[in-house]
């Protein structure tokens, strides 16, 4: 139960990261009214010890009701995602544990993608399948709308959705997007000339353009980045799903290193747990092990420069009269970024999204009452937190259970 007439509330004493720098405290209702200024009075006022206050996290790539499926032996590495493609199908039609997690409603499917998000400090997907119905009301983060997708140029018409629907053409529905729209399709995804292919073919067909996100991009030369970025395009990487297919990943520090702004236009995303790591967290940290990049370069990635490429601009910020969305993390290391770096979703303090405390540590856990919301206790990974009570509901209800999760002390 959420009770009525919520009061602002002011954290103090913590580590607000801003595009500016750090301040030390941050006013919020809904919205951010203040950061920087003492609380007011009739405030909740929350001491956070010295955490660190981010934006909350952006996941630009992800398949939400694919992740209860868990991490499916490969069998790789691929030339391209064709390959995989072909060698999972009969595994879909033979496979029993694969057919009785097809059964789950889609609403449960869609609901344990969302909550696998919310653990780990996310409070905006990108979601790359059909806009399903009520989607945007069984996840508890916010889902990135409006969007447009084609799934590929292998599987333009073929099934991809839950209820089998098809992979829409990728360059009538690029065109078809409006001016403002983000348009995500799953491109050069392989090691082999075929893959690479793939970016002559969008260009060929108008569709490397400023509102374009292409998804993986493995087999991309330095030179189909640099014509790709100059138009405005961007890419999201997916460095375990990338490494479990293929046995290779972009070349991120040539990316990042092109001259110009391309910098900006490169983010991160999980894919789902079929193929990628666990959660936006653990997805960091295998960026970084795999690759010389930095924990400021991957802070920007699911932060700032995912909130441009998915041109969301009041997302992925922290600033007076953008949401509150906000994630807390233990000051682990000296700064933000080496800090978020190193969390996992059992050391996340909290998870904010438009202002409603979502999930919590008990030490600060007055976050719930300040905000007039009833709370209850769940376990993560052996941890105990406090979670939104209607979350914590809807976890009781759901027929499929989140790994490492438990609701009650």
């Amino acid at each position: 139960m959420t009770l009525s007439w919520k009061r602002p509330v002011t954290l103090v004493n913590g580590r607000i990261v801003t595009a500016d720098g750090e301040a030390d405290s941050l006013r919020f209702g809904t919205d951010i009214i203040a950061i920087g200024e003492r609380p007011h009075a009739g405030d909740g006022v929350i001491d956070v010890d010295g955490a660190f206050v981010l934006p909350g996290l952006i996941n630009a790539h992800e398949h939400l009701e694919l992740n209860h499926y868990g991490a499916l032996p490969t069998g790789g590495p691929y030339r391209n995602a064709s390959e995989w493609i072909d060698a999972m199908r009969p595994r879909l039609r033979a496979d029993g544990a694969i057919r009785a997690n097809s059964r789950f409603p889609l609403a449960d499917r869609l609901f344990i993608g969302g909550l696998k998000n919310l653990l780990a400090g996310v409070t905006l997907v990108a979601h790359h399948n059909p806009p399903y119905p009520g989607l945007a009301r069984v996840v508890p983060v916010r889902v990135l709308q409006p969007y447009a997708w084609a799934h590929s140029f292998a599987l333009e018409g073929h099934p991809v959705g839950a209820g089998g629907e098809p992979g829409p053409r990728v360059a009538q529905t690029c065109h078809r997007a409006g001016e403002n729209v983000p348009f995500f399709v799953h491109a050069a995804e392989g090691i082999d000339r075929a893959a690479e292919a793939e970016i002559d073919r969008l260009d060929a067909a108008g569709c490397l353009r400023a509102t374009t996100v292409l998804v993986h991009g493995v087999a991309m030369t330095d030179v189909g980045w640099r014509r790709a970025s100059s138009t405005g395009t961007s890419l999201v990487w997916c460095p375990q799903s990338n490494r479990a297919l293929f046995g290779a990943t972009i070349p991120v520090r040539a990316f990042l290193d092109t001259p110009g702004d391309a910098w900006r236009r490169l983010c991160l995303g999980t894919d789902s747990r079929l193929t990628g790591a666990r959660d936006l967290l653990e997805e960091l940290r295998v960026a970084q092990a795999m690759t010389a990049v930095t924990a400021e370069e991957l802070l920007r990635m699911v932060t700032s420069s995912a909130a441009d490429v998915l041109r969301t601009r009041r997302s992925g910020r922290r600033g007076r009269g953008a949401p509150a969305d906000l994630t807390m993390i233990p000051a682990s290391a000296a700064d933000a970024a080496s800090s978020l770096v190193s969390t996992r979703r059992s050391e996340v303090r909290a998870v904010i999204v438009g202002g409603t405390p979502m999930v919590a540590d008990p030490r600060v856990g007055s976050l719930f009452p300040a905000r007039r919301t009833a709370a209850s206790p769940i376990r993560v990974d052996g941890i105990e937190k406090l979670a939104n009570a209607a979350l914590v509901r809807r976890m009781a209800r759901c027929p499929i259970a989140e790994p490492g999760v438990t609701c009650g002390s």
